[in-house]
């Protein structure tokens, strides 16, 4: 039988309302607010496909499409002509600089986006790009091109030519999923999936700001799922997200999708199931659940295992169209928070169209980390109206927004405990196709949500790239 085990303390469904002490400490922060002060056009022709029902400019699963650095913003996306393109601008500046770097997308397929991380050990941009269960593209500029935006110009010279192993360092023949991750002591790490979708490992590399370091692979495809349905022996576990807290502790939630559909009601559903939260203190090394117990080992034969007890902090079976790779962040108590998606039991137990079910009754989830070392969820009354993923970002109070689809936005406070969920921008005028894109590192450096979205379009007719700025707080 399989096992579901669900941490000690963990609380399901709606959360229950806060501790008066913990709304008297924060009665002080002002609550979540967003005001929209501008929108600037990347590319007024980005390519345009519609694949897996998303696009590759837009995908949410990026890390990073949009960062900030250094007072700079940098962006990163395919032009209509296929050629790979990344821009910068100082924040608060109206126009982007932008730069070719060589490279043209292979092919139609919307996994195969760009995703860019910096190097704080020696200033260097780096690119992945390109990637869905094959071969990568990687390149990396100039040092110093991120330390001294102002005195070095942007220009093609100051990227190097584009590689297929990361400086000789070749990884896998079936990477995807690329997310680069700084370490607090400015390394850079790359997170990636070796293998295809139900039959895939984690695996982690890192820059120590002269060479590229496989460490190797963190989560194993092996062992046995079973549910009501059927029972399956293969599968991978697709990240929510891998970020570091301010204290140096290194997160990540996770679902796992198995690759035999028998253990779902319909094959038109998703084998995705289950939330599962994993930490490691000692940079990716070593893996833990929420209790602390090791769960495995990376570059070891003693990988996170679906078998392993204590993984599991929601539990969910495969038959409501679970979302994988959705969101999560850190509070500044270092909490992990994430948002996760499904339709619930309410609109019936069994999907059997993944994406016209999520579309009509798909709904958010909140889910964080207590004060207490439990865990609460909490709905977010929003209907998805998209089968697509949602981005979840906290500001400087530790108010928590959801970024749904069609960049809509919804909040919650922390001093209610972030129970009190509501909507507070509703995407008119944007015209976004579907998922959006957040800067995850500018909101620390000045309080701004930044939102890049592609507008609708038709057939493979190019349409405009945007950048949407939103003061939160301050």
């Amino acid at each position: 039988m399989r096992r579901r085990t669900l941490l000690a303390g963990a609380l399901l469904g709606t959360a229950a309302a806060p501790a008066l002490a913990a709304g008297t400490a924060r009665a002080a922060a002002p609550g979540p607010s967003v005001t929209r002060t501008g929108t600037t056009t990347l590319d007024s022709r980005a390519i345009y496909f519609v694949s897996y029902d998303g696009l590759v400019n837009n995908n949410a699963f990026q890390k990073n499409g949009l960062l900030t650095h250094k007072g700079h913003q940098y962006a990163a996306w395919y032009t209509a002509d296929r050629g790979a393109v990344v821009a910068r601008r100082a924040l608060g500046a109206s126009t982007w600089q932008t730069v070719r770097v060589g490279h043209s997308l292979r092919y139609d397929d919307s996994h195969n986006v760009i995703s860019l991380g910096v190097s704080g050990t020696d200033g260097r941009l780096h690119l992945t790009m390109d990637s869905h269960s094959d071969g990568f593209t990687y390149i990396k500029s100039v040092a110093g091109l991120l330390d001294d935006p102002t005195g070095l110009s942007w220009t093609a010279s100051r990227f190097g030519a584009p590689q297929s192993t990361l400086d000789g360092l070749a990884l896998t023949s079936q990477f995807t999923y690329p997310q680069f991750v700084a370490t607090p002591e400015g390394r850079l790490q790359l997170s990636y999936r070796a293998g295809v979708s139900g039959n895939g490992r984690n695996a982690l590399a890192e820059y120590d700001g002269s060479r590229w370091t496989a460490l190797g692979e963190w989560s194993a495809s092996t062992g046995t799922y079973s549910s009501e349905h059927g029972s399956s022996t293969a599968r991978n576990m697709y990240l929510h997200g891998i970020d570091y807290d301010r204290g140096g502790r290194l997160h990540s939630f996770f679902t796992w999708r198995e690759q035999n559909g028998a253990v779902m009601c319909s094959g038109g559903g998703i084998t995705n199931h289950d939330t599962g939260y994993v930490y490691s203190d000692d940079r990716g090394r070593t893996w833990r659940n929420a209790v602390g117990t090791v769960v495995g080992g990376t570059g070891t034969p003693d990988r996170v295992s679906v078998t392993d007890a204590g993984l599991v902090v929601d539990p969910l079976d495969p038959d409501h169209s679970l979302m994988n790779q959705e969101s999560q962040s850190t509070d500044s108590a270092g909490r992990p928070h994430a948002i996760i998606s499904y339709v619930p039991g309410r609109f019936g137990q069994c999907t059997t169209d993944y994406v016209a079910d999520r579309t009509a009754n798909g709904r958010a989830f909140h889910v964080r980390r207590t004060a207490a070392g439990g865990w609460r969820k909490t709905e977010i009354p929003v209907p998805l109206n998209s089968s697509q993923r949602t981005k979840l970002l906290l500001d400087r109070y530790d108010n928590a927004y959801a970024v749904f689809p069609y960049g809509r936005i919804a909040a919650a406070s922390a001093a209610s405990g972030h129970t009190d969920w509501r909507p507070l921008y509703d995407g008119a005028g944007l015209n976004a196709f579907g998922e959006v894109v957040i800067d995850e590192t500018r909101v620390a450096q000045d309080g701004v949500l930044s939102v890049m979205y592609q507008e609708k379009s038709i057939g493979t007719t190019p349409s405009p790239l945007h950048v949407a700025d939103f003061r939160l707080p301050a």
